[in-house]
């Protein structure tokens, strides 16, 4: 992880100008991100997140993103705020490379999240899930799917205390059965060593999503085959000699296990 492109006085100026921020009283390196170099950009108008995507970024998959992103801190779901030009896009180019800002998300990221924490989650991503599906039909006897946020990983959720005080990195939104992405993030907010689901932290999760948006009898059904194949997959892709095979069925057994709250009918903020 590195700052891959130097910025100079000029391109930071120019950068600062084209999205109103104002005059620059810092700008400080990030050294976060494999394929980006971030930027604090600090200001007149407060504190920016400045991306150059080193990488073959698109503006379209940009601005995508900043849309959905403002869709949803308008349903009140915690994004960071998507800065724009006067001309109203998301992306311009500098130093060759591609750039979007953000403003500055308070908190941190949680590398072991409790319980409290885990609830507030599965409470937010519930609203994620909801506020971006569209309404339509589906054919009798599928699951639900419709946009998700597709990288739902503790790097890209920050926390204030207990509470989630921001998502980010929506690149990777798309489409998909709503229920996988609710077992990739049991498995990424709640797997042990042995591949077990915490049970605690698992069932938060459940309890925050199923307080805003229930689960149908199909989804209940098919989310512990949907674990078995996110564990198999972290896995796979971790670094230790793993049993894989032990591992995601654990992983298919605790989150059988598991019990499912019935939604609240409080408001959700």
């Amino acid at each position: 992880m590195a700052v891959f492109t130097d910025l100079s006085d000029n391109d930071s100026s120019e950068i600062a100008a084209a999205y109103g921020m104002g005059a620059l009283t810092s700008v400080i390196g990030i050294a976060d991100g494999d394929t980006e170099t971030t930027y604090l950009f600090r200001s007149q108008r407060g504190e920016f997140i400045v991306t150059l995507f080193e990488n073959s970024a698109e503006p379209f998959e940009l601005e995508r993103a900043f849309r959905t992103m403002e869709t949803l801190s308008a349903a009140g779901v915690p994004c960071p705020k998507t800065l724009r030009t006067e001309e109203g896009r998301a992306t311009i180019r500098a130093c060759g490379k591609l750039v979007a800002v953000v403003g500055f998300v308070e908190g941190s990221p949680a590398a072991c999240a409790g319980p409290a924490k885990c609830a507030d989650l599965g409470r937010r991503v519930a609203q994620i899930h909801r506020t971006l599906m569209r309404a339509c039909g589906r054919p009798k006897g599928s699951l639900p799917r419709g946009p998700i946020h597709g990288a739902l990983s503790p790097d890209n959720v920050f926390f204030l205390d207990d509470a989630v005080s921001g998502i980010i990195n929506f690149r990777l939104r798309h489409d998909d059965v709503l229920a996988a992405e609710l077992a990739d993030m049991l498995v990424s907010w709640t797997v042990l060593q042995d591949g077990t689901l915490d049970v605690a932290r698992a069932q938060a999760i459940l309890a925050g999503y199923s307080g805003v948006r229930a689960l149908d009898d199909g989804e209940r059904q098919a989310l512990p085959g949907f674990v078995l194949a996110a564990a198999a997959r972290l896995l796979a892709e971790s670094k230790d000699n793993t049993d894989i095979r032990g591992g995601a069925l654990n992983a298919f057994r605790s989150a059988q296990r598991l019990s499912y709250s019935e939604p609240s009918t409080a408001g959700v903020a």
